[in-house]
Formats: C-alpha cells, sequence, structure tokens
C-alpha cells in the first residue's frame, strides 16, 4: 500500500560544548518541593471531581425540570379536555 516517507534525520555531531557557569547555582532554601506539588495534585483532583459531581447534579435537575413541565403540559391539556366534554 501506500506509505509515506519520513524525512532523514540529520545527525548531530558527536562533541558536547559544555557552557562555562559565570553564577553559582542557587542553594535551596532546605524544603523538599515534592509536598507541595502532591497537595497541588491532590487539590485540583478534587476540584475537578467537585465540578463533575456538581456538573452531573445540574443536568439531573435540568432533566427533572423538563420531565415536570411536559407532565403538566399533560395533565393540563387531559383536565381541559375533560372539562369540555
Amino acid at each position: 500500500m501506500l506509505r509515506p516517507k519520513l524525512p532523514d534525520i540529520p545527525t548531530l555531531p558527536t562533541t558536547t560544548v559544555m557552557p562555562q557557569q559565570t553564577q553559582a547555582p542557587a542553594s535551596s532554601a532546605g524544603r523538599p518541593v515534592a509536598p507541595y506539588v502532591g497537595v497541588g495534585v491532590g487539590a485540583v483532583a478534587a476540584v475537578v471531581a467537585v465540578g463533575i459531581v456538581l456538573t452531573a447534579l445540574l443536568a439531573a435537575l435540568a432533566v427533572s425540570a423538563v420531565s415536570v413541565a411536559i407532565a403538566a403540559v399533560v395533565l393540563r391539556s387531559l383536565a381541559s379536555s375533560a372539562n369540555k366534554r
């Protein structure tokens, strides 16, 4: 079958050039970053989960409101046609 031809990947030079470091590396404050990242991920997951639940509840409320409105129209129609007979 037809297959696309991929372009050739150019080869990179094998010698590595190390730039000279002019500044001293920043020293850490002694606090690990990992716990803050874990809390952030958990907080984002909680916000997303709450958002999904609230969206589902809003959708259920909308469907219930539409069904109640349809039932009210049908009952009103039945009641008005019974009065005409």
